[in-house]
């Protein structure tokens, strides 16, 4: 079969039309439900309401306040991922040592199920039983509310993204270091440059365009977090940890209010979407830059 004949469109287009029923099709019907007063608990029939669902969501405080704690979390968390990621794949990428020991050590965490992360998490933190208070009190010091007050908790949540998520920008990032052209650092060698003049004039630059593409990739998972959140707090002291994804859960399985979940998910999708235009828009120049 050659890339001209047409007999591929037998086998490409029935696969083809089945992904976009699959993807297009869940999208469309939230869509719609948006746009309706839907309620399954106590069941009610369906009603169109326009951006009702839209303009309750934008005017209920309870939605900037769960979109500002997943920001803070997101931001923060996907912040250090990479300051330490880079770090570390710094130094994983040198002939040190031991290198592929580390380099299999340091991934681990991102090969647990953030559930089971979050279990353990939950137990360690445990403000009367866990052993991190335990150890804290055997030197006299107070027990830390660790998942009872809200900064505490705020910074458990991002301790343990970055505990789990760090790897996978390690993996990536050394897989762009590795991929550097040697003749570059021997030319600066040549001309006696510092190790700290190297990084900052020739390995930060080249490394952007995949410090982009990591930074965008956690963000937007990062904004999607449920699972750890569900677990070791559950959105709480009150709503102080509640993410957009909890939200839309509290609201979708809890109160069986459908319209105004699938509104509440398209405007998750509207904000995400907006952030990351402008977060490629304000580093565009940059990226053109070092093309």
């Amino acid at each position: 079969m050659t890339r001209e004949d047409p007999v591929k469109h037998f086998f490409l287009w029935p696969a083809v039309l089945v992904v976009l029923a699959i993807a297009i099709f869940p999208l469309i019907f939230s869509l719609a439900n948006s746009f309706m007063s839907l309620r399954l608990v106590p069941p009610r029939p369906s009603k169109f309401v326009g951006f009702e669902n839209y303009i309750d969501l934008l005017g209920n405080e309870r939605f900037w306040q769960v979109v500002k704690t997943t920001s803070l979390i997101s931001f923060t968390s996907v912040a250090f991922q990479f300051v330490i990621g880079f770090a570390i794949a710094l130094a994983l990428v040198k002939k040190v040592r031991g290198a592929d020991f580390f380099r299999v050590s340091f991934l681990l965490p991102m090969l647990v199920a953030p559930v089971a992360v979050a279990l353990v998490a939950k137990q360690i933190l445990n403000p009367s039983m866990g052993p991190l208070n335990q150890v804290t009190t055997f030197f006299g010091f107070p027990n830390l509310p660790f998942l009872t007050d809200s900064t505490w908790a705020l910074g458990s949540l991002i301790a343990v993204e970055i505990w789990q998520w760090t790897p996978f920008v390690i993996l990536l990032l050394l897989a762009g270091l590795q991929g550097l052209p040697d003749d570059v650092y021997e030319a600066a060698e040549l001309e006696n440059a510092s190790p700290w003049r190297q990084f900052w004039g020739i390995t930060f630059p080249m490394m952007l365009p995949i410090s982009v593409a990591v930074i965008f990739i956690r963000i937007v998972e990062s904004f999607k977090i449920i699972d750890t959140v569900f677990v070791m707090t559950g959105g709480g002291p009150g709503i102080a940890t509640e993410t957009l994804s909890l939200f839309a859960y509290q609201e979708g399985f809890k109160k069986f209010n459908l319209g105004y979940t699938s509104a509440l998910s398209f405007l998750f999708l509207i904000v995400v979407l907006i952030i990351s235009l402008v977060y490629l828009a304000i580093l565009k120049p940059y990226l053109e830059r070092y093309k």
